[in-house]
Order: C-alpha cells, then structure tokens, then sequence
C-alpha cells in the first residue's frame, strides 16, 4: 500500500458521518492545560464531518452559551456534583424543564465521590423521571471505577447510564467496563481516550451492537487520533455506521 493510498483510506475515515457523544468546550487548567472555544470546536466538527457534539463543562454556563451559540450543533449536558447535597437535584429538575439540557453528567474522579454513594441516587431517580440518561466518567480509582458504575445500574435497572472512556487507559478497568455492560443492559459505552482498538471490537460483538457510542473528549484527545483508533478496531464499515452516528443517534432520540 503507497503513502497515498494510506492517505485516502485514512480520508475516507474522517468523512465517515459521526456525532460525538462526549466533548467539552473551555479551558482546563492545572496539569491538563487544554483549551478550546466554540469557535474552534465547529471548525474541527466540519472538518471530521462531526454533526453534533453532546458537551459538558464544569461551569455549565459555558456549555449553555455554546449550544445557545449553534444549536444544531450542540447538545448540553448538566455537570452536576451531587455530593454538594442540597439544592442539586431542584437545579437538575429546572435545567430540564427548562429544555436546557439533554442528559446528565457526572465525575466522580473530578468531584469526589464515587457512582453509588448515597448522595447520587437522587439524580439519578429524577433521571429516570424525566427519561434523561446519565453520562459517568469511568476508569481512575478510587472514584471511578467501573464496578461502582455497575453497583449503581444494579440499584437503578430503569436508569440509562453511560460509561464514559469504557475504562479508560487501564487494561483491566477496560475489561471491566465490558462485562459490567454485559451485566447490566441499561449501561452504554462510550469509547473517548480508551487506547485499545481491540477492546472496541470486541465490546460492539459482546455488549451489543446498539450500547457502543464513539466520542473525542475534546479538548483533551483529538479528533483525528480517536476517529482512527475506532476505525481500525476491525469494524465492518456497516458496524462502524452504528458506532459514529447511529447508535447514538438512536439513544438521544435525535
């Protein structure tokens, strides 16, 4: 195969129809120290045939002014720490209401808590409530890690939940994250920032061919490396249709 060919095939990847299903929009300092604006972010969308992007901040003002910005483009949804206690599940209830949102985000790894602590069940059971699902970062201890996630979806059969990076960069969390879904058929993985191709395969032909969403984690990933990672995971293209674009295309109700 020439340079050329490679390049086309490659090409052929990137023009692929996709929705990301977890992105970000804003600035991440400390160790992460990445940024971009939404400016920036559409830009990338065109160019890697990305139609819409599912978002979370951490200021969730910023997510807001971005989907107000395109929203065509743009799907919000609410970063909510429930082990803030009060006043977290009205805010939840109000978003939706309010028809600001279309799911909801939550990381444990980032504030603190681990997925079925007490504290979380009240979102998640206006979650279900409002038929909105629940997106969990997954694969960093001691908050993270898949078998929290699938202790909470044990808790919650009604709750849709998605694991976010399916484990992220740990072998055995990977793993993990593949049998909790096949455990539990109310959990979905999404595959940003998760460095085995493999894995990507075998979790579409194990978990189920619907329960296997792509996505960059933008700012953080970019797009070109995720797309690849996926593409050459050994995929059929007709699979790799599901895992871009139809899959959750289907679970947004888009």
């Amino acid at each position: 195969m020439t340079a050329q060919t490679t390049l086309n095939c490659f090409n052929d990847y990137f023009n692929l129809k996709k929705i990301d299903a977890h992105a970000h929009i804003g600035p991440f300092g400390s160790w992460c120290d990445v940024s971009i604006t939404t400016e920036h972010a559409l830009s990338l969308m065109d160019q890697y045939a990305i139609e819409k992007a599912i978002i979370s901040y951490p200021d969730n003002q910023l997510t807001f002014s971005s989907q107000s910005q395109s929203p065509e483009r743009f799907l919000a949804l609410a970063w909510l720490n429930p082990a803030q206690g009060e006043g977290v599940t009205e805010k939840f209830i109000e978003l939706a209401q309010k028809k600001l949102i279309f799911g909801l985000k939550l990381h444990p790894l980032f504030n603190s808590y681990t997925a079925d602590d007490e504290c979380v069940f009240p979102l998640i059971e206006a979650a279900i409530k409002l038929n909105l699902p629940v997106f969990i970062h997954s694969g960093h201890p001691p908050f993270s890690l898949p078998w929290s996630i699938g202790q909470l979806a044990k808790r919650y059969p009604q709750a849709r939940i998605v694991m976010v990076h399916m484990g992220h960069g740990h072998g055995v969390y990977i793993q993990a994250a593949i049998e909790v879904a096949i455990e539990h058929p109310n959990v979905y993985l999404e595959n940003s920032g998760m460095p085995m191709h493999t894995k990507i395969k075998e979790a579409y032909l194990r978990v189920g061919e619907s329960r296997l969403f792509w996505g960059s984690d933008i700012p953080f990933h970019h797009y070109a490396v995720e797309i690849l990672r996926t593409a050459v995971s050994g995929l059929s293209s007709r699979q790799l249709d599901d895992v871009f674009y139809n899959n959750i295309n289907k679970f947004m109700n888009l």
